[in-house]
């Protein structure tokens, strides 16, 4: 199964991804803000990022753009969760380089989808 780092600065969601994805035979990783996060990719190279936008430190802007500036992170698919569903928001993650947007609240089929969508084929669960 894939490796995915999950960079949410609320431990209740946080952990309530971690249980999703290891209930898949997912790895997770996780950091509680955008430096750690960042650090956690350079290290242990995910098959996917799930990341929050709204985080103290380095936001989920900060991180993509970091991730993408880097060869070695470049191409890791990243997914932004976040609790704005505003059009523009959706068109400002989407022009920075993410891969998908899932809004919060949002159902555990729904992050199971956006997951799938951008996992290399046979790490999807």
């Amino acid at each position: 199964m894939a490796t995915v780092l999950v960079i949410e600065d609320e431990k209740t969601l946080r952990d309530n991804l971690v249980r999703i994805l290891n209930a898949q035979g997912h790895d997770v990783i996780t950091a509680a803000d955008g430096d750690q996060g960042i650090r956690h990719a350079r290290e242990r190279r995910p098959d996917l990022v799930i990341c929050d936008i709204l985080m103290p430190q380095v936001d989920g802007y900060g991180v993509l753009a970091e991730l993408r500036a880097r060869p070695e992170t470049a191409a890791v698919p990243f997914i932004f969760v976040t609790a704005s569903a505003d059009e523009a928001d959706l068109a400002r993650g989407l022009q920075s380089g993410a891969n998908g947007y899932v809004t919060k609240p949002f159902t555990i089929a729904e992050l199971l989808a956006a997951v799938r969508r951008w996992l290399p084929a046979g790490q999807d669960g």
